[in-house]
């Protein structure tokens, strides 16, 4: 499982940070940075409520 983010997609509300932080980081303007790793079992209720918290469906939960 990989947490995907849609960079033109991205406002930098910080929500995904909330929810993941462990996949998760903001640039220097406030906008996600997706960590390009698998997502560990332990994350995995985390990067879904990730990718659903995102009111512009800028990130998606794949595999």
């Amino acid at each position: 499982m990989k947490l995907l983010l849609d960079s033109t997609r991205c406002q930098g509300y910080g929500l995904c940070l909330e929810h993941a932080p462990a996949l998760v980081e903001l640039d220097e303007w406030g906008y996600a940075v997706v960590l390009d790793i698998p997502v560990p079992l332990s994350e995995e209720d985390n990067a879904k409520a990730c990718a659903e918290a995102c009111p512009n469906a800028a990130l998606r939960v794949v595999g």
